[in-house]
């Protein structure tokens, strides 16, 4: 007979990894304001300098741009709004499909819709709790083919057009095989970055594969602005294009404004970017606090029947933006009773996103057998992962 879940213990170990004298209840990731970012903050009011231009918006860009080595960075408002600007750069069209993971944040797939293009889910892997290169390219050679340099799905009739790679929770996708298979079927990569500022796969940062990129500094990040995203591309043209279609397409005069197409107001303020220069400048002590805490968890679950602690891929250094806990096959139902235990121990933890396809408003749209996401996300929980735990 199988034995249930050994809940008090998992329990125990989430408290034993966290600092002692923590106050409960733990959130599951708090934003660490340790650093200049009063006096910042204090800048832009005393200067007036709050809006949409400023010094520190332009700073935090050359910081981003300096930690993650790519050659651009753009800041904008949020994480959505940089994904929507880089499918638009990446050429996206209404009625293209965008082939996205099926385990990813809702953003991911409304930033497709965005465009008026169609979601196209496709499976991860367990290794990386990312997209399956070796998968994906199974399911192209059946479903696309290539006319005139374009791949078309020959079931839709509809262009695929780019291939959007998550690093879920951090962890970053297998990219070396998936730049070859968007190169084989001429499909344009974008990385989802948004929770993987300070991942590295094989020692070069996340975000320099992909024609674009996109940051997230949601106030639930490992990085902050309160609200805010950035666009990363190594290719000047394409971020000149994308300062100007996030600052309403204004052509630059002294006093006329004129408009040379539609655009976005997607800009950051200065006083959301001042914060941000603040967390950057914390980055570093953030990384180590957070791989700390990763390690401690990841000896502190040792042991414990029924569950296994989510190592980094081999290939990778992850920034743990949210720790993960996966429940073995046969323990998988008892998953929300976990849930349910911890929070009422003040212990904030949460199951993975619903998959996309299960979403109302995606049900209909074309996927590929989803058996992984359908597997993974019956047994996965988030654990506290505030970097000052």
């Amino acid at each position: 007979m199988k034995k249930d879940l050994e809940i008090p213990a998992i329990i125990n170990a989430i408290k034993r990894s966290l600092s002692p004298g923590l106050k409960y209840p733990v959130g599951l990731h708090e934003p660490n304001i340790s650093g200049n970012e009063w006096n910042y903050v204090k800048d832009c009011l005393d200067s007036t300098w709050v809006s949409s231009v400023g010094k520190y918006v332009d700073k935090f860009e050359e910081m981003i741009a300096a930690f993650t080595g790519v050659k651009c960075a753009v800041a904008v408002v949020n994480g959505t709004a940089a994904l929507h600007i880089c499918l638009r750069l990446a050429g996206v069209e209404p009625g293209d499909e965008v082939l996205v993971p099926a385990l990813t944040f809702v953003a991911t797939a409304n930033a497709v819709s965005y465009c008026g293009a169609v979601p196209h889910f496709v499976d991860i892997e367990e290794y990386t709790l990312g997209l399956d290169p070796r998968k994906l390219e199974d399911h192209l050679q059946q479903v696309a083919v290539i006319r005139d340099g374009c791949c078309i799905n020959r079931y839709t009739g509809r262009k695929m057009k780019a291939v959007v790679a998550m690093h879920a929770f951090g962890h970053p996708v297998d990219l070396d095989p998936l730049v070859e298979t968007c190169r084989r079927f001429h499909l344009e990569l974008i990385e989802d970055a948004a929770e993987s500022l300070g991942s590295f796969y094989k020692e070069r940062h996340t975000g320099n594969w992909g024609v674009l990129s996109a940051l997230s500094f949601n106030g639930n990040k490992i990085v902050t602005t309160g609200g805010g995203g950035a666009i990363l591309t190594n290719n000047p043209e394409l971020a000149k294009k994308a300062k100007h279609l996030t600052t309403t397409a204004k052509v630059f005069h002294r006093w006329a404004y004129y408009h040379d197409q539609v655009g976005y107001n997607y800009r950051l303020p200065n006083i959301n970017a001042a914060l941000g220069c603040a967390q950057m400048e914390q980055l570093p002590k953030f990384l180590e606090q957070k791989r700390a805490l990763a390690e401690r968890y990841r000896q502190s679950f040792s042991g414990i029947r029924g569950i296994k602690f989510f190592n980094e891929p081999a290939f990778a250094r992850s920034n743990y933006w949210l720790n993960v806990l996966l429940l073995e096959d046969d323990y998988a139902d008892r998953r929300d009773a976990l849930l349910e235990a911890t929070h009422e121990a003040g212990i904030a933890t949460r199951p993975a996103w619903e998959a996309m396809h299960r979403l109302p408003m995606f049900k209909d749209c074309p996927r590929m057998d989803l058996s992984t996401v359908e597997n993974i996300t019956s047994r996965l929980i988030n654990l506290p992962s505030s970097s000052f735990l």
